[in-house]
């Protein structure tokens, strides 16, 4: 008997139409992110949930675009899925990941992502 499972398959196991949402609106507060859905609902989350939003000045909070599968704010480097939002998924960046964050933030400098050199046969 074989075990293997086609994409179909796979997607059909993993796919829950209800997590197909999009996002309307967003709003943050001093304490909370309300997410208002394509599909009338409205989702709010402790802002403690994500920590660069939590440590963002308001304008930087006001600063959002809003994709097809989440939220951006490009000041801060931080991406919500609406989908996460709706399963009530915190943030998952790890401690150490957020204290570079904030140290590049307290110098006022941007993190930029480490240029790797290029393999000999890509020159």
């Amino acid at each position: 008997m074989s075990t293997l499972v086609t994409d179909k398959e796979w997607d059909k196991k993993w796919y829950d139409e209800r997590l197909n949402v999009r996002a309307n609106r967003v709003h943050v507060s001093d304490d909370t992110i309300r997410v208002d859905l394509q599909d009338g609902r409205s989702i709010s989350v402790p802002l403690a949930w994500y920590p660069r939003l939590m440590n963002a000045k308001p304008a930087e909070r006001n600063n959002v675009e809003i994709g097809h599968f989440g939220i951006h704010w490009p000041d801060l480097d931080e991406d919500v899925s609406v989908a996460g939002l709706v399963l009530g998924n915190r943030s998952g960046e790890s401690q150490a990941s957020l204290k570079k964050w904030m140290d590049h933030r307290s110098a006022g400098t941007r993190q930029t992502v480490q240029q790797l050199p290029l393999p000999e046969w890509a020159q």
